[in-house]
């Protein structure tokens, strides 16, 4: 049944000329039918490069506004517009407005989960797995990192020449995992290694073996003949699970399930090619030149 509608799925984005787009923290059986599928900055430079009218990005809104921003002549549609990811609501454009007017010298690096308008007041984003290099390579004397405490905090330790600033925010997800789930998991499978994702806490990454990002992790896992136990989103243990079933891949703590990531089936795929609903993402032209730049400096330096 699940095949058959994907192949519905398939013929119908032909038609169309469609293509869809897939976070890695999506179902597998959206991931099977998706033309590309990975992390954001993955997706972002994709969104530069695919050719075609109508793009299904199957995430959450950031996503598809970062594919809006960089490819405005091409339709967007996110098939779930109640998709959204609370850390890029965590802090307001007013609020570093006004701290870059009390630190004018300071570089403001926003995680790519961000919304459009807060993209439109930084000067560089960047994702987990580019996080690292770009802000190696900014020279201000202050760094502002924003929302993610935790992605920032990881940074920070790499980075002890660098004066990087973190505020308050972080992924509900990701944050909620206690080196308690650590210990407790390690009891179960103490040979092991721990796969991480740097928007856990501090004092939970210490107990990994591998920190990287979704992709560095799916390649991680990939890469090497052993078991995992999977530190990020569990959509990342399930599909790693049906494309190596001869190995396990457990959680590391029942709390990495991101409620909005689960949101979209592929009914709402479905239904988004036809028409039947999805919001059609519209960016006013200004804030979205103002927006493209922080991605455009993201994509040269990483």
């Amino acid at each position: 049944m699940i095949s058959e509608f994907q192949q519905q799925i398939v013929k119908l984005k032909k038609e169309k000329n469609a293509v869809i787009f897939a976070h890695s923290y999506q179902s597998p059986e959206i991931l099977e039918i998706a033309d590309k599928k990975g992390d954001s900055f993955a997706l972002s430079v994709a969104a530069k490069e695919v050719d075609c009218e109508t793009v299904i990005l199957c995430g959450v809104r950031f996503m598809a506004d970062t594919v809006k921003i960089l490819s405005p002549e091409k339709n967007v549609i996110l098939p779930v517009p109640q998709a959204t990811c609370p850390m890029a609501e965590q802090i307001t454009p007013e609020r570093v407005l006004q701290y870059k007017a009390a630190h004018p010298d300071a570089a403001v690096v926003a995680y790519i989960n961000t919304t459009t308008a807060l993209k439109a007041v930084c000067d560089v984003c960047v994702t987990s797995s580019s996080a690292l290099k770009i802000v190696r390579q900014l020279e201000a004397p202050e760094i502002l990192f924003i929302p993610d405490k935790n992605l920032g905090s990881y940074i920070k330790r790499q980075l002890p020449e660098k004066n990087i600033v973190l505020w308050d925010g972080y992924c509900p997800v990701h944050n909620g995992v206690t080196p308690e789930d650590c210990i407790q998991i390690k009891k179960q499978f103490p040979d092991l290694k721990i796969l991480m994702h740097p928007e856990l806490p501090g004092e939970v990454l210490q107990y990994g073996d591998v920190i990287g990002s979704t992709a560095a992790i799916i390649n991680y896992a990939m890469e090497h003949d052993e078991d995992c136990i999977i530190g990020t989103e569990k959509s990342i243990s399930d599909y790693l699970s049906l494309q190596k079933p001869q190995h396990q891949y457990p959680l590391l703590s029942k709390r990495l399930m991101c409620p909005d990531m689960r949101l979209t089936t592929l009914l709402d795929v479905y239904k988004a090619l036809t028409g039947e609903s999805g919001e059609m993402i519209q960016l006013d032209g200004e804030q979205r030149l103002r927006a493209k730049r922080p991605i455009d400096e993201m994509i040269r330096l990483g």
